[in-house]
């Protein structure tokens, strides 16, 4: 069941650009602020202005899914953690076109730590609460592909490596995951790098091309050292 793109672009942000994913497959989207990474991401999951050709998943296009088809077909995490109602957590969990399956939330809520907070009001959390909260209501439908802008952030390390777990469990069970990264660190979690500058991919391909290859360097205007480190150019 791959995700075919062709043609997604966004005027000002993003040049049309074609994108195949596999189902299992761990794509990170790599690249400066403002290259174009958030664009796509939104772009795949049909919010904004997004022009496109063509978007499917297994030939079935996306622009006329109904939101329960959508819901099982995709999962969209925005880069923003802002939960403006004072919502209970189980209620913020639970809100979806679809019925979760109540085994998969409790797996989520238990794997995330998430027990205390289910009566509390989801505002009132902090950022990486929040962040984690988000994170399973955005799996908690099973989607075929999850699309995420940039899960790690604000999390302590622990929560950084028990998400990206989870992200690699998913892909194992057949779900295609494409993040928007900025952790170079976080790299060898990904099968693929998807690297992006002034709303263009410049490069696509398996990981160990790319990881510590010039490229990536010069992609954020650095150098790489002998002992492959980056520099300041």
């Amino acid at each position: 069941m791959s995700l075919e793109a062709r043609n997604l672009s966004l005027s000002g942000r993003l040049a049309a650009t074609d994108l195949l994913v596999d189902p299992g497959e761990r794509v990170a989207l790599i690249g400066p602020n403002g290259s174009g990474k958030t664009s796509l991401l939104r772009c795949l999951a049909g919010i904004g202005n997004c022009e496109t050709a063509h978007l499917a998943i297994h030939s079935e296009p996306l622009d006329n899914a109904p939101p329960a088809r959508r819901a099982r077909l995709i999962g969209y995490l925005p880069a923003s953690r802002l939960v403006h109602w004072a919502i209970p957590v189980r209620d913020l969990l639970a809100l979806s076109p679809v019925p979760t399956d109540p085994g998969r939330l409790d797996m989520l809520v238990e794997r995330l730590a998430l027990d205390d907070f289910l009566d509390r009001p989801a505002n009132q959390l902090s950022t990486g609460e929040r962040a984690r909260i988000l994170f399973a209501r955005t799996l908690a439908t099973t989607p075929q592909f999850l699309f995420l802008d940039e899960p790690f952030a604000n999390l302590d390390p622990f929560w950084v490596l028990t998400m990206r777990d989870i992200l690699i469990e998913e892909s194992e069970n057949g779900r295609g995951v494409i993040v928007a990264l900025h952790d170079l660190q976080l790299l060898g979690a990904f099968d693929r790098l998807v690297l992006m500058r002034e709303g263009r991919v410049v490069a696509d391909a398996p990981r160990f091309e790319l990881e510590h290859s010039e490229v990536i360097a010069e992609l954020f205007d650095l150098r790489r050292e002998p002992d492959g480190s980056m520099v300041l150019g």
